[in-house]
């Protein structure tokens, strides 16, 4: 049984301001002294890049989608170790998970983590209106430990005097934010800017958030809630771990332009044998020293398709990389980097394809099977990912590709036996325990 305090930072839909109110509390909480683990419920890549940067540390996704449920606890515990609290934000409404169900939402992980949540209100359209929605919530699943509210977007002193009069005796407030435009962050197509691309600018909004939530919202009383969550009956998550007597150096992209990769995928690499060195492709005229695998997150290619172009020198690194038979996996951006052309933009070309914007988004998870055996997955193993852009890929696969898709039957991606998989699919490493293992050990097989 392992204690640690924690609380989930939910809300009745998308846009209330969950990330404002948890990234705030994070660097709020920070300020005042504490160690604090920052979470993510769901895929998303982006807002963790905030609560990391408010925290201090690396914010972290639990997803009992593409994980199992079995192990959100221990990634949460393996987050935060050393840690005084927890601080999960919520994904989208409390209730709302995939597809029509509850699978993978807030309300799912509170009930895996057996964690209070607090709920972010939105509160500018409403006055007693708001008792009803709240108490719609919480006796929605009264097994839910719904302990608290944060009013967000608050007028006045008579419009804050009314929704706590409102909601006296039904549940405690224990904070109020007034409207306040420079607290929003900027978003893009796939939702907000990540960190990478707004430091200096990210470092300062997130401070300014810090304060304003320690001037709004009672501190002590969030704490005191999260002391109240009872002992976990689980032990952190360990990557498997391989002693393999040398250290292939395995290069992942980072930058502005790969911002999409899951703390615990470096993790895991490390675990399994290899020295992991971050390369970014914007600024790096080359792969780092003795590189013998290649890892290509998601993220942004698009937007830097001029400036990746531009980097010539790296281009041609990644294609003599490819050339003398190096393994490297490839996830979304990771893909498009490696097409012949991004709308248009010559990129490395080692994969067949040709890759365009499109106004529309693909979002949603995805199980997949195992094609053929690849540097990331024996035949037949099956996975649950997640696909999350707006671009395209033509010809979608190719004549060896990488997944089939279980829900229809086709197929997706590229792959080039043990040495190279490119897919839209993102993969977390604790749900594809074999994907460092397998990458690692070809990597240590290459000249």
């Amino acid at each position: 049984m392992v204690a640690l305090p924690r609380v989930v930072i939910a809300a009745p839909g998308s846009g209330a301001g969950k990330t404002t109110v948890a990234t705030g509390l994070m660097a709020a909480l920070r300020q005042r002294g504490l160690q604090v683990s920052p979470h993510k419920v769901g895929p998303d890549y982006i807002d963790p890049g905030y609560h990391g940067l408010a925290a201090g540390r690396p914010g972290r996704n639990l997803d009992p989608v593409m994980v199992g449920e079995c192990l959100v606890a221990p990634l949460l515990l393996h987050g935060a170790r050393g840690c005084d609290i927890a601080v999960i934000e919520g994904v989208m409404g409390l209730f709302d998970g995939r597809g029509s169900t509850e699978e993978g939402s807030t309300a799912h992980v509170a009930h895996l983590l057996e964690a209070p949540v607090i709920l972010v209100v939105d509160a500018s359209s409403q006055s007693t209106s708001v008792a009803a929605l709240v108490h719609g919530f919480m006796s929605y699943d009264e097994d839910l430990d719904v302990a608290g509210v944060i009013l967000n977007r608050v007028a006045t002193d008579r419009h804050e005097g009314m929704l706590r009069d409102a909601l006296a005796g039904l549940v405690p407030v224990v904070g109020v934010l007034r409207r306040d435009a420079q607290v929003e962050t900027p978003s893009r197509h796939l939702g907000l800017v990540p960190v990478a691309e707004r430091a200096p600018e990210a470092v300062a909004a997130v401070e300014r958030l810090g304060r304003i939530v320690t001037a709004a919202v009672d501190l002590d009383k969030v704490l005191e809630i999260a002391s109240a969550a009872a002992d976990l009956d689980a032990s952190p998550w360990e990557p498997p771990t391989v002693d393999r007597g040398i250290r292939p150096v395995v290069a992942i992209a980072g930058g502005p332009a790969f911002t999409f990769a899951y703390a615990e995928t470096s993790e895991a690499l490390a675990a399994a044998g290899a020295e992991v060195v971050v390369v970014d492709p914007l600024r790096d005229e080359g792969l780092p020293e003795g590189t013998r695998a290649l890892v290509l997150p998601g993220g942004f290619p698009e937007v830097y398709a001029e400036q990746l172009a531009a980097n010539e020198a790296f281009l041609a690194a990644v294609r003599s990389h490819l050339d003398a038979g190096r393994p490297a996996y490839a996830e979304c951006a990771g893909l498009l980097l490696l097409c012949k052309a991004l709308d248009g933009t010559a990129m490395v070309g080692h994969v067949d394809a040709i890759a365009t914007m499109t106004p529309r988004l693909t979002l949603g998870y995805r199980t997949v099977v195992a094609h053929s055996d690849t540097v990331v997955a024996a035949e037949g193993t099956v996975l649950v990912g997640h696909e999350f852009h707006r671009t395209t890929v033509d010809p979608r696969a190719g004549k060896r590709p990488a997944w089939q898709l279980q829900h229809d039957g086709s197929v997706e991606g590229f792959s080039e036996g043990e040495d190279v998989l490119a897919s839209y699919v993102h993969l977390h490493p604790a749900g594809a325990p074999d994907l460092a293992l397998r990458l690692v050990e070809r990597a240590a097989s290459c000249s």
